[in-house]
């Protein structure tokens, strides 16, 4: 198991919508993040970090401890691991960010009959989270696996303009055995060769009045 687990990897793209529409053109100054809290089975204290990109066009989650694991030998908890991020996002002033789109991608090895799943949604403080996105795996299944969540232009939730509300991440993986053997062991991941995973958030900017 340890070689299929090295072997994993998983990122996730949040991208900008095409040339002309609102959010293509980031501000100048650079923006700054401050990880407020970090909560969650899959997101251990010190196993998550926020870097912005230097275009100001992304910001990457890095996780170093993320996979839910069911069978075998596995904690009877594992099956279900989760990470919810509070971030304080400081924009320059007069612009305001969404999100347009997430790629999720990730490994995944389940035994027949086993079945995984790997869900997402975020929001605003103060304000009402978007519907979670829910990708459903089933086994036997043993490759890399890929998700896209993708919100239509017209819907894209942005920061209110002049307000200080925090951006909150959730994010899920889930394993269940299913009709599969439990002496075999099956798992969902978002963990790289490094031990590491790059979740890119990619902003869609767009000016304030």
């Amino acid at each position: 198991m340890l070689n299929i687990v090295a072997a994993a990897l998983a990122a996730s793209v949040i991208v900008i919508p095409p040339g002309g529409a609102p959010g293509t053109t980031p501000p100048l100054d650079h923006i700054t993040i401050e990880v407020v809290t970090v909560n969650g089975s899959g997101c251990p204290a010190g196993t998550a970090a926020v870097a912005v990109s230097p275009d100001n066009k992304a910001f990457t989650v890095t996780y170093s401890d993320f996979m839910a694991v069911v069978g075998g030998n596995a904690d009877p908890t594992a099956w279900r691991k989760n990470c919810q991020l509070n971030l304080k996002v400081n924009v320059p002033s007069g612009f305001t960010y969404g999100i347009a789109q997430a790629d999720y991608r990730g490994f995944g090895h389940l035994e027949p009959g086993a079945t995984g799943m790997e869900r997402a949604n975020y929001y605003f403080q103060g304000m009402s989270p978007t519907a979670y996105k829910v990708h459903n795996y089933a086994g036997p299944f043993s490759d890399d696996w890929q998700a896209t969540d993708t919100t239509e232009l017209a819907a894209i939730v942005y920061h209110p303009c002049g307000e200080k509300r925090n951006f909150n991440i959730n994010t899920e993986l889930r394993v269940s055995l299913g009709t599969s053997d439990p002496k075999t062991t099956s798992f969902m991941s978002m963990d790289s060769t490094d031990t590491t995973i790059q979740t890119t958030y990619h902003f869609a900017w767009k000016t304030c009045p």
